[in-house]
């Protein structure tokens, strides 16, 4: 288990009604069946879908496998992010660009010095998917939706072996011990 404060995971792609909010709740779940402190959210770069819940075919494609998305509302990235998460976590490579430079232009317009959170692909320990973009469903069909759901089970798990690592090395440090 990670210390008592929760270690902070942001699931981020354009819209944050397919993507990311199915992410946010893959990786949620698989953290919660490890017992890990970690809190899980999602957002978009875009300010498309403000307050929306995600998309339809996103919540019964999810639903199938267990996943419940009906609570989740979409948000757009803010600078403040940088400052509360300890990970932000693109769904694709133009997002990734995208919160890279919103993280520069904060930090040029001096709104913080050093942002706390650490950028990374949801995929990039990903074994079966290997630094691969998660594909935007929205104008496709059934399989491209199962293609996310597939995608983020496989990243999600890649990112619990991580988070236990981190973990591991928290619980070290609490008592004393050099990991």
């Amino acid at each position: 288990m990670l210390s008592a404060t929760p270690y902070k995971v942001l699931c981020v792609c354009l819209g944050n009604i397919c993507r990311s909010p199915t992410a946010e709740v893959v990786l949620r779940n698989f953290c919660d069946r490890q017992q890990l402190n970690v809190h899980v959210d999602s957002a978009g770069t875009s300010n498309y879908h403000p307050g929306k819940a995600p998309d339809q075919r996103s919540q019964k494609h999810a639903a199938a496998r267990g996943y419940d998305l009906s609570g989740l509302r979409a948000r757009q990235l803010k600078t403040q992010d940088f400052l509360e998460f300890d990970l932000i976590l693109a769904m694709d490579f133009e997002n990734y660009k995208d919160i890279q430079h919103l993280q520069q232009q904060a930090m040029q317009d001096d709104v913080f010095s050093q942002p706390k959170a650490t950028l990374a692909m949801m995929s990039a320990h990903d074994l079966v998917f290997p630094a691969q973009a998660l594909p935007d469903p929205y104008y496709g069909g059934a399989d491209d939706f199962e293609r996310v759901l597939d995608q983020c089970e496989s990243s999600s798990q890649a990112w619990v072996r991580v988070l236990q690592q981190i973990a591991g090395h928290q619980t070290d440090a609490h008592y004393g011990r050099q990991a």
